[in-house]
């Protein structure tokens, strides 16, 4: 069986946590897969992983290369993947991915690429583990690791999990979503897809709870909520209220949308800044199913991984 090949790119910030990147390469070594991109990790321009033309390059260059790698893994977040999309092969990158297996991984920053690569080259990628806050953490999930080497390897793969929300529900549409900042920040761009009929997931971290809010109310005004058939809530890691804030939190910011938006909102999904996350194939058909607090989601056509001798992280 041949050796999976994980390429690393560095969209965003510089791998300021080098002994976790360390670990992920270690462990990603030990379990079978062979690295690329290691120059990825000694990049450093103020608070990015290198220059806007060496960060573009990491993406640009999946277009031009004679073999591609199994899986393309973002080293962390941060912030800087934005500035890339103006610079980004749009077309060239579809042609030479559309028939591909080839996996793009990453979450938080990350979401604009998702985003960009879907509206301009409808590619579906992945939001899931990167290097350095996953693969690298001092004590590596096990759901994550799981959940992410089922996903890759298989043509269809799900997810369960149990909601505070209680009701029934069946639905079917393109799975997209990620870092809720990030989502935002894109609106009324040529990078924000025009998604109908979907079932959207997001998360945050350290906004108060009245920007979540805020930013929330943004995809609603804007018509985009109400065109999705659900909205899924990941995880909301440090954002808590202040002083000023006299009781209001997180619970009736979503409250406040459950009520103006008409679509179900559904909490519970193990996705964010936070150990325990799943890898969701943004763009892939996906169905919803919930029967009182039990919600599961299924998906399947997405990019996916041949039989290789990578074994899940331990």
């Amino acid at each position: 069986m041949n050796e999976t090949r994980v390429h690393l790119i560095g969209p965003s910030g510089y791998p300021h946590d080098r002994a976790a990147m360390a670990r992920g390469v270690t462990r990603l070594r030990e379990a079978g897969c062979a690295l690329s991109g290691l120059a990825a990790l000694e990049r450093c321009e103020l608070r990015y992983a290198g220059s806007d033309a060496q960060r573009a390059d990491d993406l640009n260059a999946l277009a031009t290369r004679e073999s591609l790698p199994d899986i393309v893994l973002a080293i962390r977040g941060g912030y800087g993947a934005t500035r890339l999309l103006e610079h980004l092969h749009y077309d060239a990158l579809r042609e030479r991915l559309t028939p591909a297996h080839t996996v793009l991984v990453g979450h938080s920053d990350f979401t604009a690429i998702q985003l960009a690569l879907h509206a301009k080259s409808g590619l579906i990628t992945f939001g899931g583990p990167m290097l350095g806050p996953d693969f690298g953490a001092e004590v590596v999930s096990e759901f994550t690791a799981r959940h992410f080497w089922d996903t890759v390897r298989a043509p269809q793969a799900q997810l369960a999990w149990t909601s505070r929300d209680e009701r029934e529900l069946d639905v079917e549409g393109p799975l997209w979503g990620g870092n809720l900042a990030m989502l935002c920040s894109l609106l009324g761009t040529p990078y924000f897809p025009r998604i109908d009929d979907g079932i959207l997931f997001v998360e945050d971290v350290g906004e108060p709870p009245f920007r979540i809010e805020r930013l929330l109310y943004q995809l609603h005004l804007s018509g985009v909520l109400g065109r999705q058939r659900a909205l899924l809530l990941g995880d909301f890691s440090q954002c808590r209220p202040g002083s000023y804030d006299n009781g209001y939190g997180m619970t009736e910011a979503f409250a406040q949308i459950r009520r103006v938006t008409g679509i179900p909102v559904i909490d519970g999904l193990p996705f964010g800044h936070e150990p325990d996350k799943a890898t969701l194939p943004f763009g892939a058909p996906a169905r919803l199913q919930m029967s009182g607090h039990r919600v599961q989601l299924g998906f399947s056509g997405y990019p996916h991984l041949q039989p290789s001798s990578c074994e899940p992280v331990p």
